[in-house]
């Protein structure tokens, strides 16, 4: 293998002191434009590259920031990680991301190895089947700070960026509702995770509160897959009576559910009204569009990152702001809209 070079073969060649091709690299400006230029241009030349690794043992920093996902396979995920990555580049950070595939034994595992490659802090969204927190007591030991967004334990006073689920699963449940609506469905995900449990309590009080009754067996609970979405379909035609209004909680489900139900013959929003969740691309595509709620990913990532940055550089103190809450709101298009 080649030799590394090092700020010493650099000196060696300029006949310089090894203290000033440091400040030349860093552009100081104790030394002469002209010197910083010919160390840069012979830096270029010989192939030196900054090492990084030594420099941050002797500041104790990284620069480095770990994100914990549940998955990476989704728009809404990806609108997040580019609100975390204009913060973090904005402030010199640079980011590894680990995912759990919805695993909590990997989720754990990713956390350890976050923790040993010595991040300088964390944001995480837990996977269905998280249980505790007890895999992120190292960071909070070591003064490392993490903050979780979306799915997170609410139980926990750690700092935490959410929307407010319950009152999107109540305003979108009151609109199908207010459609005419009498008898609604709800398509779901795990409820012991925080988002799907308080959309659901949302769904249950805006039927209690319209003085409707809840039917547990309108709701569907599955998980994020095309399969349980076309799964949720069948379930739903075989109802007697169907339901005549669903809420999604996810409008890659919502679609594939209402492209299924239409190749059976139903009518949207006619025999079903229908409302997602995200407010992805999808939603717009397909025919009718679909009315969901806006959640918006990269506000939430931009948020999560600079209240994580500010902690960081001393502005502000993490431990009390535990929630910070992202405005979200309804979109109505044609899946629902039946009162003109």
């Amino acid at each position: 293998m080649a030799k590394e070079i090092t700020i010493y073969d650099i000196a060696k060649e300029l006949k310089l002191s090894p203290a000033t091709v440091s400040r030349g690299l860093k552009s100081s400006k104790v030394i002469s434009k002209l010197t910083v230029k010919r160390i840069l241009d012979k830096a270029e030349e010989l192939g030196y590259r900054h090492n990084n690794f030594a420099s941050n043992l002797r500041k104790q920093k990284s620069h480095t920031i770990g994100v914990l996902l549940h998955e990476l396979n989704s728009n809404f995920i990806t609108s997040v990680l580019a609100g975390i990555e204009k913060i973090t580049t904005e402030a010199g950070y640079d980011i590894i991301i680990a995912h759990s595939s919805e695993s909590y034994e990997k989720e754990v595992a990713n956390a350890m190895n976050l923790f040993h490659k010595r991040v300088d802090g964390v944001i995480a969204s837990l996977s269905f089947t998280t249980k505790n927190l007890d895999h992120f007591k190292l960071f909070f030991e070591k003064n490392i700070p993490v903050v979780f967004f979306d799915r997170v334990d609410e139980n926990s006073e750690r700092t935490h960026v959410i929307i407010d689920n319950y009152k999107c699963g109540y305003i979108a449940t009151q609109h199908l509702i207010e459609q005419g609506c009498k008898r609604v469905a709800m398509l779901t995900a795990n409820l012991k995770r925080n988002v799907y449990a308080q959309r659901h309590r949302g769904y249950t009080d805006a039927l209690f509160d319209a003085g409707m009754e809840y039917n547990k067996n309108l709701v569907l609970v599955k998980d994020l897959s095309e399969q349980s979405a076309l799964e949720a379909a069948h379930e739903i035609l075989k109802m007697k009576p169907m339901p005549d209004g669903l809420f999604c909680t996810n409008d890659f489900k919502a679609a594939v559910c209402m492209q299924e139900l239409k190749r059976h013959g139903v009518k949207v929003p006619d025999d079903i009204a229908i409302v997602g969740f995200n407010n992805d691309a999808i939603s717009k595509i397909i025919d009718p569009q679909l009315s969901t709620i806006n959640y918006p990913g990269r506000d939430m990532g931009e948020i999560t990152a600079r209240n994580l940055i500010n902690h960081l550089k001393g502005v502000g103190n993490i431990a009390t702001t535990n929630r910070i809450i992202v405005k979200s709101e309804l979109i109505i298009r044609e899946s629902s809209r039946r009162q003109k």
